[in-house]
This record gives structure tokens, C-alpha cells and sequence, in this order.
């Protein structure tokens, strides 16, 4: 008896699992709140009623130190570490009311997407635990106990929920790609960075190319060489045949198309007001602000008919007080909510401003394009190109803005370019066995929303003339 009782007790459990695990996808679906328990920094949560649905109210406060995290990461370029130094200085509390704030704070809340408007539910799902590494171990967490942990889950698999937004779309996006690229173009250990550290890849294999180096005896020589091609990094040997590229030729190659490519105002005009377009006509925020201002007229009208009962004594005095004050304090929180979606709007009418300047911005860079440091040079490359593909005979470079390769004015500078760069008074070859110093530059533009290979869709963020 005793084992036919465990036996229904462990079904039980498994039903009253399905069941609730079906109950809240079904209820993040439909855009309930109530599934996602407690709000992040810069919300309040505030329990469902009889009359009214569980919702998030911004807190003005904690939302003036989200809004400065992600003004001071995407606008002036801080770090995490910085950022979590600054607010440490300035002494607002967290929300578990102490003043220090560490950098894991900071990070997180620069992921979460419920500040630009949509909280997501079955983020996360449990799998095994990694493995136990040694700097898992000096970490000081627990090595014993549980054998299991919480892994993040694709991203196409979390369902969205609508919420008041602290920081529009264009600023969330631009913090996302700024942290990928820090993952990407960490430095480590790099000594002398290079003009395309951490976008060169060989288009044989895919695998990234490397910066080597070799002495003779009148001076040092850099080469980029593909990680594919060594023979000590795989079983069973090198699996590309890729010969190593120099370093110097293939900077000055990429340099030469960047300013070629800034050198039309044009062109990154049209991308500013294609980007201007798209956000004007972006239909979720219009459709949120509709629906915030239909609640609000609703809500008015429920307070009027309230007050009018009362004056016809049929609510007493009680009730009146009793129902007014949650019914205020919704109207202030959609308030601040369609407050949050016309700053989106005005943060995306700056950038008419920043067109305005844009054409003397880039005669002035294109006077001291010569002049500049590598970071400077890095830092507007990373801007402009997504990714440089190495061949034997063909290098493409893949930009950011999506264009056709047209023929500039003849008084325009740097010169067009024909496909073929050609490096002068140069005594030395490109790779060993060649018997020439020109090679071919095929470019490859991205057109539109399509992705191209190895690289990630383009997000419509304004990051590179915003950086800039």
C-alpha cells in the first residue's frame, strides 16, 4: 500500500507540474504580468486585484539610475566597472537597500530587456551543471550538493510580455552590440593591436585568422594566419591551406575602402533617414500608445462616474476612498508609461540633428585620417565592417551600412576605387610564393534585413554615426 501510494503521489506531482507549466505559458501569452513574480530595479510590482490585472509601475527614482547606466555605457562610452564605481560614488541604494554596486548588477541590467519595453518569460531552463573547472573552484562557490543548474534558453523560445518601458529600442540595442563587441574585441593579452584585430576570418574554412610574426635580419614582420592551416591545432592535421597574409598590406587595403566609403555624405545620409523611416513607422510603440491612451480615457471616465455616484449617494464615503486611490494610482503609472514612449520618440528625432552635422564631421575626419591614432582607426573600422573574408586572391569586406559600390566625384577624396589596389613602392610580396603586390578587393554589401554568412542580422541601431 505504502508503494502504491508513493507511486500516485510522484504522478500527482508530475500532473500538477504540467499543468502549472501550461497555466503560465498560457498566461505570458495572453500578456499577463502575474507569471514573472517580482519587478526588476526601476519597477514596482504591483499585485493583481479584483478589478485589475498584476502590472509594473515605474519608480522614478531607480528609473533615473537605469536610464543614467545606459546613457553612461552607449552614449560616453563607460565601462561596466567604471559605471559600477561612478554609482558607488554617487550613493543611490539598490534595491536591496546598500550602496555598493557591483558589476554583475551593472551587466545584468544592461541585458534585461524588460527596459525597452518587453519582459521575457522561459528565459532559463535547468540542465546539468558545468563542468567543476579550477577557477570554478577558487570562485568560492559550492562544488557539492546539487548537480544541476539554470541555463539560458534560445531566444526565439522566450515569450514576451509588454511592459512600461524605461529606455527606447535604438538605446537597448546599441548597449547589446556594444556588449558583444566587447566579448568580441577583447584585447587580453594583446601588446600592439592591429586596424582589423577580431574581424579577419578565411573564407576557405571560416576559421579566424591570427596575427604571427617573424624576424629577419633588417627588421619585424607581422602576417595574419588562419587558424586552420596549423597542423599541431587538430588531430589530424591542418584542414585549410591558406598561406599567411601580411599584416601591414592588408590594414592599409581596409583603411584605403573605409575612407572611400566615408567619403560619400550621401550615402550614410540616406542610411540615417532610412533608419528615421523605420523607426517613425515602427508599429509596436504605435499600437502601445494607443492602447496606454484608451486606458487612460477609460480610467478617467471610471473616476468621473465614481465621483458622480457618490454625489447621487449611491457609494458612501468609505467606498469613495476606498476605490480612488489604486484608481489614481494607475492613472500616474500610465502616465509615466506614455511619458517613456514619447522620449523614445524624441530620442529618435536627434538624429535629424545629427545629420545636419554630419557632412563637416566627415571633412574633418577625412583631413586627419592620416594623423590618427591605431585606436581612433580601430575604433572607426569596428564602426563601418562587419567582417573581412581573406581568400588567396580575394579579400571582402563586409560593411555595416547597406549600399552599392558607386564612383565618387572626381572631387571627391580618396580616389575610387577600381577593384584592384595596388600598393605602392612596396619591395616585398603579400604572401610567400606570389609573385606580385596587387591583390583583388571584392566587396560584398549587405542589402537590407538579409544576413549574410558568419555574421549576425544588422540591427537598425544609428551605432555608427552615434559612436562617432
Amino acid at each position: 500500500m505504502l508503494q502504491f501510494q508513493g507511486m500516485i503521489a510522484e504522478y500527482e506531482r508530475a500532473q500538477i507540474l504540467e499543468r502549472s507549466r501550461r497555466g503560465k505559458r498560457h498566461r505570458a501569452k495572453s500578456g499577463e504580468i502575474s507569471v514573472l513574480g517580482g519587478a526588476p530595479y526601476g519597477y514596482r510590482y504591483i499585485r493583481k486585484m479584483p478589478e485589475t490585472p498584476a502590472r509594473y509601475e515605474i519608480d522614478a527614482a531607480e528609473a533615473a539610475v537605469v536610464r543614467l547606466v545606459f546613457e553612461k555605457y552607449t552614449v560616453d562610452g563607460l565601462s561596466i566597472g567604471a559605471i559600477a564605481r561612478l554609482l558607488r560614488e554617487m550613493g543611490p541604494p539598490t534595491r536591496r537597500r546598500v550602496t555598493r554596486w557591483e558589476r554583475s548588477v551593472v551587466w545584468g541590467m544592461l541585458r534585461n530587456p524588460a527596459y525597452k519595453g518587453t519582459a521575457c518569460f522561459n528565459k532559463t531552463q535547468v540542465g546539468p551543471r558545468q563542468k567543476v573547472t579550477k577557477p570554478f573552484r577558487l570562485s568560492g562557490r559550492s562544488v557539492h550538493g546539487e548537480k544541476t543548474s539554470a541555463h539560458e534558453r534560445p531566444r526565439e523560445e522566450w515569450i514576451e510580455v509588454p511592459v512600461p518601458a524605461l529606455v527606447s529600442e535604438e538605446t537597448f540595442a546599441l548597449a547589446a552590440e556594444r556588449l558583444a563587441d566587447n566579448k568580441r574585441f577583447a584585447p587580453r593579452r594583446t601588446i600592439e593591436p592591429s586596424l582589423v584585430q577580431g574581424l579577419v576570418s578565411c573564407r576557405k574554412c571560416g576559421y579566424a585568422l591570427y596575427r604571427a610574426s617573424t624576424r629577419t635580419s633588417a627588421r619585424k614582420i607581422h602576417y595574419y594566419r588562419c587558424l586552420g592551416s596549423d597542423g599541431w591545432r587538430h588531430l589530424g592535421g591542418s584542414v585549410c591551406d591558406s598561406r599567411p597574409i601580411r599584416q601591414d598590406l592588408l590594414d592599409h587595403i581596409v583603411w584605403q575602402e573605409v575612407m572611400r566609403l566615408i567619403a560619400d555624405p550621401g550615402l550614410i545620409n540616406a542610411e540615417l533617414d532610412r533608419r528615421l523611416d523605420a523607426a517613425r513607422a515602427s508599429e509596436p510603440t504605435k499600437k502601445r500608445q494607443d492602447a496606454v491612451e484608451r486606458d487612460l480615457t477609460r480610467l478617467s471616465k471610471s473616476m468621473d462616474r465614481l465621483v458622480t455616484a457618490y454625489q447621487e449617494d449611491l457609494v458612501s464615503l468609505d467606498e469613495l476612498r476606498g476605490r480612488m486611490p489604486e484608481l489614481r494610482a494607475r492613472e500616474q503609472g500610465l502616465k509615466s508609461e506614455l511619458q517613456a514612449i514619447f522620449s523614445q520618440a524624441a530620442d529618435r528625432m536627434s538624429f535629424l540633428r545629427l545629420a545636419e552635422t554630419l557632412t563637416a564631421f566627415l571633412q574633418r575626419l577625412r583631413e586627419s585620417a592620416e594623423t590618427l591614432e591605431i585606436s581612433d582607426r580601430q575604433r572607426i573600422v569596428r564602426l563601418l565592417v562587419k567582417e573581412v573574408l581573406v581568400d588567396d586572391d580575394t579579400i571582402t569586406i563586409r560593411h555595416s551600412i547597406p549600399a552599392q559600390p558607386t564612383t565618387p566625384s572626381a572631387s571627391t577624396q580618396p580616389p575610387p576605387s577600381n577593384g584592384n589596389v595596388t600598393i605602392p613602392d612596396q619591395s616585398y610580396l603579400l604572401r610567400s610564393g606570389c609573385q606580385s603586390t596587387n591583390v583583388r578587393v571584392k566587396f560584398r554589401f549587405k542589402l537590407g534585413t538579409r544576413p549574410c554568412r558568419h555574421i549576425a542580422p544588422f540591427a537598425c541601431t544609428g551605432r555608427s554615426m552615434a559612436t562617432l
